[in-house]
């Protein structure tokens, strides 16, 4: 199957220039994405296009990922209301240097025909001063023509304006289209529907300019089906970097997604075959409470993020919090990891030295710790049978808990009745 046709069936294709299909099945082609350095993580809503670069890849064809060193100390005014706070160079550098390690996890790196490239525009654009860039390139695209862009209309037609500062942003962008043509024959410039207008005028320029032809493609915008904007959470977005979004919670957002959205997600979201997806949806139709759809689609995409390790402690996590999971997979995880895990669970510290001279359970539970209001309730809990610490369960109201009893020597998890979890930090 060819590039084009894979996307086609996925669902991510939105627009194609005239001869583009027919370029990419007559030869190797090497094709670009930009990724925008403005934070110093990618998240889920760049997956759409670091897929289409895996799709190009596995298509035969060179990926490059062109990461905007130089366009991000201005910000893409696409479809945006409002002026992003410009960065300055340390912060981008550290940025860029994040995304490309990121970006590695998922394309091919090297220097054989067919594998990804990586490129910082930065690099072309640090010596060239503003006089020769308006001679240059300015010359090249007219006013009228850059005005005429619905991203620029509707940031006009907006109450914030535009800056002079941004609406040179597709001047940039469009030579960087360009220079990659020009210095590593790149042919076709990719990207979400939103960059159409960028890369249309990148097209422009390498026709006025040196009489060449370049080629576009753009996907589709990913929307959740109730309308809201994908990877948008009540937490906010969802990262790529465990440190920002724990696998865990990575894997819970892909598991929890409503049967339409794992439908069409699967699709985009991972490289299981059209045979393989089907069998899959069959399966999930015909017993939709296994979520057998959100299943495959959370494991692929978080090991393909993360690895299978966090996956398997995702799994593990869930079943703790959720079902009757054992804590051993606590062992293996470092302080942040755990804490990721009880997020939004009580959390209470108590003294190491307190304990190696014995708490009372009771003590424990309703002096040390608010588990519960009193003792008297504790009492009452524990002798019918709705108490567990570290998911055993207890009844002895005269238990004395000790140093021994800690996981990685640091933390109790304590139980009241079947889903109110507590996590006790001793220090």
């Amino acid at each position: 199957m060819s590039f084009v046709e894979e996307l086609r069936w996925r669902g991510m294709l939105q627009d194609i220039m005239p001869g583009t299909e027919d370029l990419l099945n007559k030869e190797k082609v090497s094709g670009y994405i930009g990724f925008d350095p403005t934070g110093d993580s990618l998240h889920v809503g760049h997956l759409t296009q670091i897929m289409t670069l895996i799709h190009f890849q596995n298509a035969g064809h060179k990926p490059v990922a062109l990461v905007g060193g130089a366009t991000g100390m201005i910000g893409d005014p696409s479809f945006k209301s409002a002026e992003r706070n410009l960065l300055d160079e340390a912060t981008l550098q550290h940025n860029v240097d994040c995304l490309k390690k990121q970006l590695s996890k998922f394309l091919n790196f090297g220097d054989s025909e067919n594998d990804a490239k990586m490129v910082n525009n930065y690099d072309w654009f640090k010596d060239f001063n503003f006089l020769d860039f308006i001679r240059d390139v300015g010359k090249l695209i007219t006013v009228n023509y850059m005005m005429a862009k619905d991203s620029v209309k509707k940031r006009l037609e907006g109450d914030n304006g535009l800056s002079f500062t941004e609406f040179t942003y597709q001047l940039i962008q469009g030579y960087d289209f360009y220079y990659l043509w020009k210095h590593h024959n790149c042919k076709v410039q990719m990207g979400g529907s939103d960059q159409w207008g960028n890369i249309v005028t990148g097209s422009e320029m390498i026709r006025r300019q040196d009489q060449g032809t370049a080629y576009a493609i753009t996907t589709q915008l990913i929307k959740k089906a109730d309308g809201q904007k994908f990877g948008k959470t009540e937490s906010g977005a969802v990262w790529l970097d465990p440190k920002k979004t724990s696998p865990y919670k990575y894997y819970q957002f892909w598991l929890n997604t409503s049967d339409d959205d794992a439908k069409n997600w699967i699709k985009i979201f991972t490289l299981k075959s059209q045979s393989e997806i089907e069998a899959i949806i069959a399966e999930h139709d015909a017993a939709p409470h296994t979520r057998a759809v959100q299943r495959a689609l959370a494991k692929d995409i978080t090991i393909r993020t993360h690895s299978e390790k966090d996956y398997e402690t995702a799994i593990k996590t869930s079943e703790f919090l959720f079902g009757n999971g054992s804590l051993d997979f606590l062992g293996e995880l470092d302080h942040e990891a755990v804490l990721e895990v009880f997020d939004g669970v009580p959390q209470f510290e108590i003294s190491k030295g307190e304990l190696s001279n014995g708490v009372p359970i009771l003590d424990l539970l309703a002096a040390h710790t608010q588990v519960f209001p009193s003792k008297g309730e504790a009492r009452k809990m524990l002798q019918g049978g709705g108490v567990a610490i570290n998911k055993q369960k207890i009844s002895d109201t005269e238990l004395v808990i000790r140093e021994n009893y800690l996981i990685q020597d640091k933390y109790l998890v304590a139980q009241r009745g079947k889903k109110n979890y507590f996590l006790i930090i001793a220090k």
